[in-house]
């Protein structure tokens, strides 16, 4: 059974940084894409970053840019998600994604870690 296990959430002040990680199991990831998500309290659920595994491509959402990285581990599965310089508007539940390269929505969800940044 595939899964998706998210780790390295917490509580930081702001200005302050946060390594998140999302290990996944029982999938070949070399036609995959894979993303960080979160939703805020009353807030929808909204696109953070994303690499495609095969050539490292990534984008960002442009409230994260030049804070946030998203980077790979191809030897153990894992995508990872740098955050640096977090503000108290950071604050969400995170979820890592995957999908397939030839599709647009994304099929496996992780059960998501609380991020949350003190003023």
């Amino acid at each position: 059974q595939v899964q998706l296990v998210e780790s390295g959430g917490g509580l930081v002040q702001a200005g302050g940084s946060l390594r998140l990680s999302c290990a996944v199991s029982a999938r070949s990831l070399a036609t995959s894409v894979m993303a960080w998500f979160r939703q805020a309290p009353g807030k929808e659920r909204e696109f953070v970053a994303e690499i495609t595994w095969s050539t490292g491509s990534l984008r960002y959402a442009d409230s994260v840019k030049g804070r946030f990285a998203i980077f790979r581990d191809n030897a153990k599965n894992t995508v990872y998600l740098q955050m640096n310089g977090l503000k108290p508007e950071d604050t969400a539940v995170y979820y890592c994604a995957v999908r397939n390269i030839f599709k647009m929505e994304y099929d496996l969800w992780g059960q998501g870690t609380q991020v949350t940044v003190s003023s």
